[in-house]
């Protein structure tokens, strides 16, 4: 039961900011938006934080709606059973993106799901426990060259309940380097990165990598990220972790229904 109900809930969001976008349509008042995001599979679901997983495969789905600076950016992260999950809903503002360096400012409400084993009049039961959470995000990122670029990420995350993380502190410096040439068609994007976190009290130092492997005829990706642990005292980090997966991209330009193209 809950599992068709959180599936139901990924269904109805995405009809519904559907609906919205042919509204949009509608009104010729209305400027040009973008719509873009991803749908994807991977071996093990990372969370938007690396040094947390689900330990086990999952879908994730990336959608972003964007007109002038402002964009609604919801991420759907769930198991195959349904039994583990995550709904982050951002909300953003594109304060700042020239030629050279670009800013963002950005804030999310978001829950998460996981079973877990409570004592109930002596017997032991097994319960999916929600938990409730609320962030905000800085972004800025400058471009070095046409294909390489650098940025550093802050995000702050506060949890909704008592038995649970309250205070979040991560901190990501990397670097992108894009559309390295595999063959004519194909180029790869890797983006490494060290991180600091912190969580209630406890703190640790991280690296980490995501690669993509691309055809420019094809929108299927074939991406891989891995998680390494310098220092942490942080309880449930792993030493070492990675994933792989494929995702299928797009992009799309909606404009109102008397606009010239």
């Amino acid at each position: 039961m809950i599992k068709q109900l959180y599936f139901s809930i990924l269904l109805l969001t995405f009809i519904s900011i559907q609906k919205v976008y042919a509204q949009q349509l509608n009104d010729s008042t209305q400027r040009r938006m973008v719509f873009s995001g991803s749908l994807g599979i991977t071996n093990n679901g990372f969370s938007i934080i690396p040094s947390f997983s689900f330990n086990e495969p999952a879908s994730i789905i990336l959608l972003s709606w964007k007109k002038k600076k402002l964009s609604i950016d919801p991420e759907f992260r769930i198991t195959p059973t349904g039994e583990k999950g995550s709904i982050i809903l951002w909300f953003r503002y594109h304060a700042i993106k020239s030629k050279r360096f670009s800013f963002r400012v950005g804030a999310h409400p978001a829950v998460n799901w996981f079973p877990s084993t409570v004592l109930q009049n002596g017997v032991s039961e097994e319960l999916l426990r929600l938990r409730r959470f609320l962030a905000w995000e800085l972004a800025p990122s400058y471009r070095i060259s046409k294909n390489w670029s650098a940025s550093l990420y802050y995000l702050q995350g506060n949890g909704m309940q008592v038995n649970g993380p309250r205070t979040t502190h991560f901190i990501n410096l990397n670097t992108t380097v894009s559309n390295i040439p595999v063959s004519n068609t194909v180029q790869l994007t890797v983006t490494p990165a060290l991180y600091y976190l912190f969580l209630d009290g406890n703190d640790g130092t991280f690296f980490t990598a995501n690669a993509s492997l691309g055809n420019s005829k094809s929108p299927f990706l074939l991406q891989a990220a891995i998680n390494q642990k310098i220092q942490s005292t942080i309880p449930g980090t792993n030493t070492f972790m990675w994933n792989i997966g494929l995702a299928y991209t797009f992009t799309k330009q909606l404009a109102p229904a008397n606009s010239n193209r």
